[in-house]
Formats: C-alpha cells, structure tokens, sequence
C-alpha cells in the first residue's frame, strides 16, 4: 500500500519541496490550498484540491480521511490582513485537527514559526514560554493559538501532532519577496536595491534540511505532543549573506541603510536545536555557502 499524504499548502515554497520528496519515495500526495500551483511549482504526479480550511463545511466535503500524515503548511502569506491571517493560521489549522481527530492518521505536522517566542532571547529553546497577550502580530498569536490547540488535543486524546518552529528557511522555487530571493534578483540585474544596515543575525535553514525533518517526525513516535525548533542553530549576519551573494554574482549594487529597523525589532535570532536532535535524530547537513550557490545557480535560470 502506498502511503498517503496531505499536504495543506502544498503549492507554496515549502510544500512543493515536501511534495517532490514524496513522490521521489512514491506516495500518493494530495495538496490543498487557496490556490492553483504556479508553473514553477506544479508537479504532475500531485493531486491538486483548492479548498479554503478555514471553513469548516469545505474540508468536510471535500477532503477525504484515508491518510496516513497531514502536514499543515497552510495560512495566509500577507500578514498585513489580519482577520485572513487569523482565520488561515489558526481557524484553518483548528479545523483540520477537529477533522482528522478521530480519523486514525499517523502523523500531523504543524508548521508554526519563532514568532512564538515573542522576545525571548536566542538561542531560543522549546521550554521558553512567551505570554501570548505580549504577542504584537495577529500572526504570531495565531501561530501560537494553534500550537496550544494541538498540544491540549494531544494531552486529551492523544492526537499525534507535532509543532515544527521554523527559522529562515531557502532555496530554489521560492518567491522574490522573500529575502535571500530578493537580493539574489537584485544582483543579478546589477540593480541598486534597498537594505537595511545587516546589522542583525539571523538563522537561515536549507530547504532540503526542512524535508529531512519532517519525514523523520512523520515516523517518529516520540515527536508527538512536542515543540521542536528547526534552523541551523548558526546565525549569519545579514550584511554578510548580502555580499556573500553579491560576490559570487559578482554584481548588485546593494543601498546599506535604506531600510530602517523597527524598533522592536530583534537583533540576534536562532534557535537551539538540540531538542530535534535528541528526539528525531536530525541535525542540518548543508552547509550555507554550499546551499546559497544552488540556490543562486536555479534563479540564473529564470532570471
């Protein structure tokens, strides 16, 4: 029998990725999004379901219960909409744990975020608690609201879920709006486009590290009812991923300072990763420089 996975938000950046990974192993993959796949994310041998989970009634109707994994990549990408961004993060994820509750699936993943920790300092571990009332984003509260969802449907019920808190995570296939695409199209149009000082530190993830993890928690037991962090556990300054990038182009007319740091914004963020170690025996295995000519290598090809 082929395993059978959902993946909810499968036609985004790391979804795609998660997809590709399984139909490499031959399984039946299912996504559901808002959304059809762009061209350069759509796989052909993926089951494509546009289905809004935030209502509840749609997944009823429309998603099958057969599965063996669920892994919920889903929510709205704008953060600025805060009732969409709500009803996506946390409403959206709610809804599927109530649906999949009683369905005997193996593994639920829930992709949250390091917003969670609100202003705990790095390197931010799994048994740091932030006040969700402190938290200023709707996102964030969202993100948060939906871990303690699952984690109390664990502790009642015994639903295998596991919260995943990304870092930065890159590589190929992702938007330009995100940061390292962003200053990847900059220099290789020999653009002067804006940044701030890159005084800060931040964790960035290969996306093929992500993948590993969460194939190692789908068949992990012991990864139920846990929060895991999932980074690099290294953070590189911004400045210095700037013209790391801007020298292996060898062009990019970056503006040091155009962009303004908020003022509550974090200078050093990262996470301890001892947790995912310990729990599902993964640690990273690319290396940044190695990862971000891939990287710049795929966007020469489409730029």
């Amino acid at each position: 029998m082929k395993k059978k996975i959902l993946i909810v938000g499968g036609t985004g950046f790391l979804g795609y990725h998660l997809a590709k990974k399984c139909i490499e192993k031959s399984w039946d993959v299912t996504s559901i999004s808002t959304n059809k796949p762009k061209k350069i994310r759509f796989l052909s041998k993926v089951k494509y379901l546009i289905l809004d989970i935030s209502k509840k009634k749609l997944i009823k109707k429309l998603i099958r219960f057969d599965y063996d994994y669920v892994v919920n990549f889903g929510g709205y990408v704008n953060h600025n909409e805060k009732f969409k961004t709500y009803q996506s993060h946390y409403v959206g994820c709610k809804n599927l744990a109530d649906f999949f509750l009683d369905k005997k699936i193996k593994s639920f993943i829930q992709i949250g975020s390091c917003v969670e920790y609100g202003y705990n300092k790095s390197p931010q571990e799994e048994n740091n608690i932030f006040n969700i009332n402190k938290l200023k984003s709707t996102y964030g509260i969202a993100k948060l609201s939906a871990t303690n969802y699952l984690l109390q449907k664990f502790k009642e019920k015994k639903f295998p879920c596991t919260i995943l808190r990304l870092y930065l995570v890159f590589g190929p296939r992702q938007d330009f709006n995100r940061f390292i695409p962003s200053i990847i199209k900059g220099c290789l149009e020999d653009s002067l486009f804006p940044c701030s000082l890159g005084n800060q530190f931040r964790d960035f993830l290969y996306v093929d590290d992500l993948v590993n993890a969460i194939l190692k928690c789908l068949t992990n037991k012991n990864s139920h009812g846990e929060i895991i962090n999932i980074g690099s556990g290294n953070p590189i300054q911004i400045k210095k991923i700037v013209l790391l990038i801007k020298n292996i182009i060898k062009q990019g007319k970056p503006d040091f300072g155009k962009i303004k740091l908020r003022k509550d914004e974090i200078l050093k963020l990262f996470p301890n990763i001892k947790k995912a170690e310990k729990i599902i025996n993964w640690k990273p295995k690319s290396t940044f420089s190695e990862s971000i000519v891939k990287t710049i290598n795929f966007y020469k090809k489409i730029i």
